[in-house]
């Protein structure tokens, strides 16, 4: 299984723009995708610039389906869940928008560097230093968060995975504890390397 959200080198256009075009896109689609995608007609649409994306950005179905794949079992117990307290419309738009917007963002992270990411979130928040608040370290904050994401999916697909080896039926027990204590470790490993490099 590869490693999701990874920077991915390229030539392509989406490679090209600026860290910082790409973190404001990234929002403002997300936003206007969480408002005005009420329906599977909007939604399919939304889906076709996605993917419209991902060819601009040089990212192939493979590469662009390992990054969707660990979502699938999220993506059902939300369905679950919004067909029992919604309908099956509402159930389609919900986990759809939340695909799209993961793949979105999954295009910025393959297509950025991290210490892009880095600077560029800096620059947004420099003004924030007039008031005392260092645009430093929240910018490294999230970009850790941004960067996060991705890995806490791959750890929980690749315990979902092993349950499945093992051949053993979905539980919270089985699942659920496994993937919050490789997210701890995961989590104490962030740490120690800040700490290494002298951030509190």
């Amino acid at each position: 299984m590869s490693v999701l959200g990874i920077y991915r080198p390229g030539r392509s256009i989406v490679h090209r723009l600026p860290a910082g075009v790409k973190l404001v896109l990234l929002a403002v689609t997300i936003l206007v995708m969480a408002l005005f995608v009420t329906n599977p007609v909007r939604l399919a649409l939304a889906a076709f610039a996605v993917i419209g994306v991902y060819g601009l950005a040089a990212i192939g179905p493979r590469a662009a389906l390992q990054q969707l794949r660990p979502l699938v079992w999220v993506v059902g117990f939300v369905f679950v869940f919004q067909i029992i307290f919604t309908d099956w419309s509402r159930a389609v738009v919900v986990c759809g928008v939340l695909v799209l917007s993961v793949a979105l963002a999954a295009v910025v992270t393959l297509t950025t560097k991290t210490t892009a990411m880095l600077a560029a979130l800096t620059t947004m928040l420099t003004p924030l230093s007039r008031v005392g608040i260092k645009p430093s370290q929240i910018a490294l904050a999230m970009a850790l968060a941004i960067r996060a994401i991705p890995l806490m999916v791959e750890i929980i697909a690749q315990v979902d995975e092993a349950r499945r080896a093992r051949g053993l039926r979905f539980s919270p027990r089985v699942v659920v504890a496994p993937a919050v204590i490789a997210t701890l470790h995961a989590a104490d490993g962030f740490a120690e390397s800040l700490t290494a490099r002298g951030l509190d």
